[in-house]
């Protein structure tokens, strides 16, 4: 087993380049399983499983538990602790959230098992109907962004990715404001869990919903980026890649701007054309 040290290892790697080839150390991104556990009433529950890059756990849980309304507010939360009553080799892979009720909240209404992986996020829930029986806040009409700040988003977020910088293999949830400063960043090994905790900073810092923000996201868009960023309430929703389709169905019908192949001075606006500004071009013209 490769020993780990925090959200990185190191490796020794055989690199073949220009007809040679020699032995070298090398650093991998960590990916290990995080547990969250729900504590109510004396009792305490495992709601789920994610491999995730360790850096952050607290945010992950509860960036998680927000996005799938299991906690509202963090008044909610009494607190969260690693699990100190296991093996030590594993207590930092498990994380406790306590809940101010004198039970566990009812979690079949969710209608999928909570087992998540770092490649593809949570699995099976693709309705949009869901979202909506969340009662997400109502979207601003604003942020207007300018096509200036956005393309230069992408070079921000790559510049401030500590990790991928060291290791090569980690995606990066950016939150940046309207006038394109970076705000937060978070990475893991999983798309999904970089959101999950951005959204979960949010949460604890209080600054839910995010009405004036930009989030970026380093891989595509998929549903599941569409509904963490919609329950945070961000308008606007960019990704280095494409997005799915039922991502452009979500950011339609709840109002979000969403742009994808963000790269270089290109880009594609998928839906919310309305709060763009084309730096004097004027509207898109239909071909």
């Amino acid at each position: 087993m490769i020993p780990r040290v925090g959200s990185k290892v190191r490796t020794r790697v055989t690199v073949v380049e220009g007809g040679r080839h020699r032995v070298r150390d090398d650093q991998l991104a960590t990916e290990e399983p995080l547990e969250i556990r729900l504590q109510a009433g004396g009792e305490t529950q495992t709601v789920a499983v994610t491999m995730r890059t360790p850096g952050n756990d607290f945010e992950l849980a509860a960036g998680f538990l927000h996005n799938e309304g299991i906690v509202g507010e963090p008044s909610q939360v009494s607190g969260i602790t690693y699990c100190m009553d296991v093996d030590a080799d594993q207590r930092y892979n498990i994380v406790n959230i306590g809940l101010r009720l004198a039970m566990l909240p009812e979690l079949a209404t969710l209608e999928r098992h909570f087992y998540t992986t770092s490649a593809c996020g949570v699995c099976g829930k693709a309705s949009l109907d869901a979202i909506e029986m969340r009662d997400c806040p109502a979207l601003p009409a604003g942020p207007k962004v300018s096509l200036a700040v956005l393309t230069t988003l992408p070079q921000k977020l790559r510049a401030a990715q500590g990790l991928f910088e060291a290791t090569g293999g980690l995606h990066a949830a950016g939150l940046f404001d309207a006038e394109g400063n970076l705000v937060c960043l978070r990475e893991d090994v999983g798309r999904h869990n970089a959101a999950d905790k951005l959204i979960g900073w949010a949460f604890m810092q209080r600054k839910l919903p995010l009405h004036d923000s930009i989030l970026l996201v380093s891989g595509r868009a998929s549903y599941e980026i569409l509904q963490k960023s919609t329950v945070a309430g961000l308008p606007v929703v960019c990704a280095v890649s494409a997005p799915s389709h039922l991502a452009v169905d979500v950011a339609r019908r709840f109002g979000v701007t969403l742009i994808g192949f963000l790269r270089g001075e290109r880009l594609n606006v998928y839906a919310g054309a309305e709060r763009i500004l084309w730096n004097g071009l004027g509207p898109p013209k239909e071909t």
